[in-house]
């Protein structure tokens, strides 16, 4: 018997907006003028965060993280499709997104410097983020379940659950991807892809012409956008969203964008790529674009920047200074949270940490 083709398959990939400003008019989302600013300043004030926080980590007023730059298109204009039901799970590179979502930006200080505090949230505000998951993929997994339970309650909401490219070599992502579609869970998978898994170039992790084929294989729809492209991401994640609520089942998106900055600031990316490569994605970079757009679109010019950059300099400032004049932290916090209940082990090593505490205070004073 001959052999014959069962099935065939194709990828599309959505742009929308090029680097000039200019858009396919027939693809631009239906998004009003206020909300194309607001668009524009989330993915401003995430940009001036992260470039404060890696001063100050290098100042020694902060811990090592993993800066955005670069990648604002992806997590804010995602997190702008969302509805207020939705839930949001990525990594820790979706600082605008969080923001977006509801995330105080002092709370992404205290994180990363350290304090376990940064995740918790006042009542009522970002009810439906999850923490940052350090894990790579493993949001993937904890997505199915939150829309398999979605599902299960009637509920009318979706999940979006962001990951970078190294995170499609895991195997939480291939566990999450099976089980959402198993389940026809109501679940957006979004990858950034960045081209680089810390130091492995995309290339060197997998194969696939595409990273967004990866959904065929478990039978979901997928899509590639311009990930620098902050309306192709919008309308990708708010059609994907809308059949995820409609009960047609999951999606995955391929982000193509850059790590325009290190992987964590423990990283020096100089040591694997070149600078005439990161130089050539600076002139693809989300922020310019969207600006030049708004401007074409008569909704922006100099003086709206110049009265924009002031206030959210003065926003991330109070920020700063909120966050560095805490000082209540209880030193054994972490020992409160190990198990739901008391136990004794637990309190033997609290009473050892707190001696040992009181030792060094003393020894300093």
């Amino acid at each position: 018997m001959p052999m014959e083709t069962i099935a065939s398959f194709e990828v599309a990939r959505l742009n929308i907006l090029d680097e000039n400003g200019d858009t396919d008019i027939d693809l631009v989302p239906d998004l009003k003028p206020d909300r194309l600013v607001a668009m524009y300043r989330w993915m401003l004030l995430a940009r001036e965060a992260d470039q404060r926080m890696l001063k100050m980590q290098r100042q020694g007023r902060m811990g090592t993280f993993a800066p955005s730059t670069g990648q604002e298109a992806v997590s804010v204009a995602a997190a702008m499709a969302m509805g207020e039901k939705d839930w949001f799970t990525g990594a820790f590179r979706e600082l605008g997104g969080r923001l977006v979502r509801g995330e105080p930006l002092v709370n992404v200080f205290l994180y990363y410097n350290g304090y376990e505090e940064g995740n918790l949230r006042p009542q009522g505000s970002a009810d439906r983020l999850l923490p940052v998951n350090i894990i790579v993929g493993s949001q993937c997994v904890q997505a199915a379940g939150l829309g398999y339970a979605a599902g299960f309650r009637g509920e009318d909401a979706a999940v979006l659950t962001v990951f970078g490219d190294g995170a499609t070599s895991e195997g939480d992502f291939h566990e999450g991807m099976n089980l959402a579609a198993v389940w026809n869970a109501p679940v957006v998978f979004l990858c950034q892809n960045n081209q680089w898994a810390i130091s492995i170039r995309r290339e060197k992790q997998t194969r696939s012409q595409t990273l967004a084929q990866k959904g065929i294989a478990y039978g979901m729809p997928c899509v590639q956008v311009d990930g620098n492209d902050a309306l192709a991401v919008y309308r990708a994640v708010d059609e994907a969203l809308a059949r995820a609520r409609s009960g047609d089942g999951p999606t995955f998106i391929e982000a193509v964008t850059y790590r325009l900055m290190m992987h964590t600031t423990a990283d020096d990316p100089t040591r694997y790529r070149t600078e005439e490569e990161a130089k050539e994605w600076w002139d693809r970079e989300p922020l310019v674009r969207f600006r030049r757009f708004l401007e074409k679109q008569g909704l922006w010019d100099k003086a709206k920047q110049d009265e924009m950059d002031q206030e959210i300099k003065a926003e991330v400032a109070a920020a700063v200074e909120e966050f560095e004049a805490r000082d209540s932290f209880k030193a054994d916090a972490p020992f409160d949270h190990v198990f739901g209940t008391d136990h004794a082990v637990i309190q033997d090593q609290r009473r050892e940490f707190l001696a040992r505490l009181e030792e060094v205070d003393n020894a300093q004073a």
